[in-house]
């Protein structure tokens, strides 16, 4: 089996469809007439010229059965250039499509192809993207519905960031802070202890602000504390989860195991976070998700982007051990992917169920594919 062309498809805005589509798909063919398809974000134009310009002359003729050695070499020219940005997710993009298309080759789930069911049933929780109701003001709302609905029981949110905004990321005062607890204690209060609170960051923050929020949260005892410093910065990671009894969760941003290597040296993290779509694709993810397993340390995976990662992710989680929990989002499959999607995968039960397909199992709606304001780019051998 060989690869005989590339083809991606993107748009070029959010606002080009109904689906808000924010992504790159590619998909690989073969001589023996199976395809595979990946997936990268959020640089689609970028993404796709990296792919057909640097990427396609070192993949067109080679057995995609190979993942392990592609990826290897893949990863060493790009490393020559930068080991992150675009390359990487370019790589993931390559990554992905390359299982898929060996799970299709073989008729069989990728889990199976990954260790099998560790994990029958992944549990979620929930991203609040912009929905029905603002987090800020009426969570409650939003936990209500994901209770009586998909029976979700966990939910992530990001109140800080709007100081974060307004002061420049420096500093935070005492009312801001006190303004920033407000949607969590109103999901304390009407829901106690009987959810679970994560609290988002996007690494806006610096060590000395950092301490006083966790100070500050303490008393709500949220899951965990997401990305409140920027990657990299592990000393400042290990200084800050010593200032607090909550648990740190670190990193969707980090590409590659050295990285995380490193950062698990540090001993600050109590969660693992990566995404499939930037991390190094499925081949990295779980050589990162063994490494956190060797630190006796769960994995969370990160999957806000678009549905190959949701699919893709859910087979990560089916198949490795030390999973905790799985990132979703309620507008996407209430909205944008039953539009898109012949099979849209459903929370049932707080859970979700890997697709009994080969490969990763979406199937993409044709007229999605042909999307008239869809950008398609095809390089053959």
């Amino acid at each position: 089996m060989k690869i005989t062309a590339l083809e991606t498809v993107h748009w070029n805005s959010r606002d080009d469809a109904s689906f808000w589509p924010h992504w790159t798909w590619l998909k690989i063919h073969t001589d023996a007439g199976v395809t595979g398809l990946g997936e990268t974000y959020p640089r689609n134009a970028a993404e796709a010229e990296m792919i057909h310009s640097h990427l396609a002359p070192l993949l067109l003729g080679k057995d995609p059965r190979n993942i392990e050695r592609i990826w290897n070499d893949l990863y060493h020219a790009i490393d020559y250039q930068i080991a992150g940005g675009t390359e990487m997710r370019c790589l993931s993009a390559v990554d992905l499509a390359l299982w898929d298309l060996l799970g299709n080759a073989l008729e069989t789930p990728v889990y199976r192809l990954i260790g099998g069911k560790s994990n029958p049933n992944v549990r979620l929780y929930n991203t609040c993207f912009p929905h029905k109701y603002d987090f800020n003001t009426e969570p409650e709302k939003i936990m209500q519905e994901l209770i009586d609905g998909p029976k979700i029981r966990t939910i992530k949110i990001w109140p800080f960031d709007g100081a974060a905004v307004a002061n420049q990321r420096q500093f935070i005062t005492t009312e801001q802070i006190d303004a920033a607890l407000r949607p969590v204690r109103i999901l304390r209060e009407r829901f106690g202890m009987s959810i679970d609170i994560l609290m988002e960051f996007h690494s806006m923050w610096n060590v000395t602000s950092a301490m006083k929020i966790a100070e500050a949260l303490e008393p709500y005892k949220p899951l965990w504390l997401e990305d409140l410093l920027m990657p990299g910065n592990y000393a400042q990671y290990a200084e800050l989860a010593r200032s607090t009894r909550l648990p740190l969760t670190i990193s969707e941003r980090i590409a590659g195991k050295f990285n995380f290597e490193s950062m698990l040296e540090s001993r600050a993290a109590k969660f693992v976070m990566f995404d499939v779509c930037w991390c190094g694709g499925l081949t990295e993810a779980r050589k990162i998700a063994t490494l956190a397993e060797a630190h006796e340390l769960p994995f969370a995976p990160h999957t806000a982007g678009g549905p190959l990662l949701f699919y893709a992710t859910t087979h990560l989680s089916t198949a490795m051990p030390n999973f905790w929990i799985q990132e979703s989002c309620q507008r996407f499959y209430e909205s944008d992917w039953p539009a898109m999607l012949e099979n849209p995968l459903m929370p049932k039960d707080g859970c979700v169920q890997a697709p009994e397909l080969p490969g990763f199992g979406m199937r993409i709606k044709r007229e999605v594919w042909e999307h008239q304001k869809s950008i398609h780019r095809i390089t053959k051998a």
